[in-house]
């Protein structure tokens, strides 16, 4: 079996935060893939379910992120998990919004979230990076991430959720490039080609004959010798 991961905070409050876009993924899989109703264990919520042969089991630790790694301990504990089968999903400022990258074990690169489950459990673990996007100055991270996606975002959120539950079978099997390419037909699908058909002999209009210019008159040639040019005279 797998435990899956997914960091933020409880409560309304923080619901829609950058920081949250762990909750969002698994809530998204959870909801698609017909997993178990969300119940209170293990200092956060848990639901299960399958993907073929393979039992997942998905975490929402409510310790606040700082904390994370108390759940996951629980967790992992209970349900004998080795920190290999662990794979946690978090926000990742190092990473353009709507990005999404596997990483596996590595350090936490500052996010209390990870640095807890560090400290519980070990640097082991799988991480499915989900970008964020950077505010430009590192005084200015901790309002950045715990402030809600703006409007302009939103697309770009939901196409990167549907893209993570569509792979999520593939993620469980461990392919990971299947899983990563599930989210790239989201978040990019490739475009149709808009290139221009050549016209064929049948759309080409025939060329016009060139108009004829008109029939000139020929002059009359003049045939009569002198002799009856002088008759014709007299008679007049």
């Amino acid at each position: 079996m797998q435990l899956w991961v997914g960091l933020g905070n409880p409560g309304a409050k923080y619901a829609n935060n950058r920081h949250n876009i762990g909750f969002m993924a698994l809530d998204r899989i959870a909801e698609d893939h017909g997993f178990a109703p969300w119940r209170g264990k293990f200092q956060g919520q848990v639901s299960e379910g399958r993907f073929g042969s393979t039992r997942v089991v998905l975490l929402k630790p409510e310790t606040f992120m700082n904390l994370s790694g108390q759940s996951v301990r629980a967790a992992a504990d209970f349900y004998k998990v080795e920190v290999s089968d662990i794979t946690v999903f978090h926000d990742e400022l190092d990473l353009a919004p709507g990005k999404c990258r596997l990483k596996q074990g590595g350090g936490h690169a500052g996010h209390n979230g990870l640095r807890s489950i560090h400290q519980h459990m070990s640097p082991d673990y799988a991480r499915v990076r989900l970008g964020i996007g950077h505010p430009g100055h590192k005084d200015r991270v901790a309002g950045y991430v715990l402030n809600d996606f703006p409007k302009a975002e939103q697309e770009m959120l939901d196409d990167l959720l549907r893209g993570i539950s569509d792979g999520a079978p593939a993620l469980a099997a461990g392919d990971g490039s299947k899983f990563l390419n599930a989210v790239s037909l989201r978040v990019a699908p490739p475009r149709s080609s808009t290139g221009t058909k050549a016209p064929s002999k049948a759309d080409t209009p025939a060329p016009q004959d060139a108009p004829q210019p008109a029939p000139q008159k020929k002059e009359a040639t003049e045939t009569r010798s002198p002799f009856d040019k002088l008759k014709d005279h007299f008679r007049k």
